[in-house]
């Protein structure tokens, strides 16, 4: 598979996918074929072969440049999304073990918000403007290429947290906000589905699913969701994310 392409499907990453790339999807296809895994979306998109991937394999220009290729080509795919489940194609970011130097938990989640700093600077399109730019508001989510997403931080180092740790290779799971709101928000059905999955979140990690988990603009902060600690306690703190001016992120593309 060359480093070229950027956006890779499910089925391309079973026929050609070598090296690190399939030994990464090989440890993320054990756990979601495992009936236990809490996702429920991510488990119905792995057995439909729904699933897109981009591998990135170093943090550089060229790393960063390679992934904002990669989920610029996400975004276009998923703007033509008719609101069916079997349509929604999650976006499974996957870093080789040469990208990060990581370790802990916490180091991995600053790494995190550095790839979400670093795509804010390369993003092609403006913030939208019914979305929050400080990440302390209700309505924040991270935005690129003029879409609201929500981003899953999945790193080795979580031992308690299981639901959390996608193997060996640090993941950022990547979906649109829209899909969340559709299938579980704020109404009796999307509560349902999150009790759902929370329940089955006590089940897989054998603790109550992390405090800070909520429901998109009723209080629940968006960032605090992205990169979830191992234990279950209240947390303290600023976001690492800092929103740049609109002038200044162009700027910025045109110098790097």
């Amino acid at each position: 598979m060359q480093q070229t392409t950027k956006l890779i499907s499910q089925t391309q990453v079973l026929e050609g996918g070598g090296g690190w790339h399939r030994a990464a999807f090989d440890e993320i296809a054990s756990r979601l074929a495992g009936p236990d895994f809490p996702c429920v979306f991510s488990r119905n998109a792995f057995r439909k072969h729904l699933l897109r991937f981009a591998f990135v394999e170093s943090a550089d220009s060229e790393g960063f440049r390679h992934l904002a290729d990669a989920l610029t080509e996400y975004v276009e795919l998923s703007r033509d999304w008719d609101g069916q489940l079997d349509t929604a194609y999650p976006l499974l970011v996957l870093f080789s073990k040469d990208a990060v130097t990581a370790r802990t938990v916490e180091e991995y989640h600053a790494f995190g918000w550095r790839v979400l700093q670093e795509l804010h600077h390369l993003d092609p399109a403006p913030w939208p403007a019914d979305v929050g730019q400080d990440p302390d508001s209700a309505s924040w989510s991270m935005c690129f290429n003029g879409m609201p997403l929500f981003c899953n931080m999945s790193n080795p180092a979580h031992r308690n947290r299981r639901s959390r740790n996608l193997g060996e290779h640090f993941a950022i799971v990547i979906n649109p906000r829209e899909r969340f709101d559709a299938f579980a928000g704020e109404t009796p059905s999307g509560r349902k589905v999150r009790a759902n999955i929370r329940d089955r979140i006590h089940r897989y990690d054998g603790m109550k699913h992390s405090p800070q988990l909520g429901s998109y603009g009723v209080g629940a902060l968006e960032w605090l969701q992205y990169g979830l600690i191992e234990e279950n306690a209240e947390r303290k703190g600023i976001c690492p994310f800092l929103p740049q001016p609109a002038c200044e992120n162009e700027q910025e593309i045109l110098t790097k």
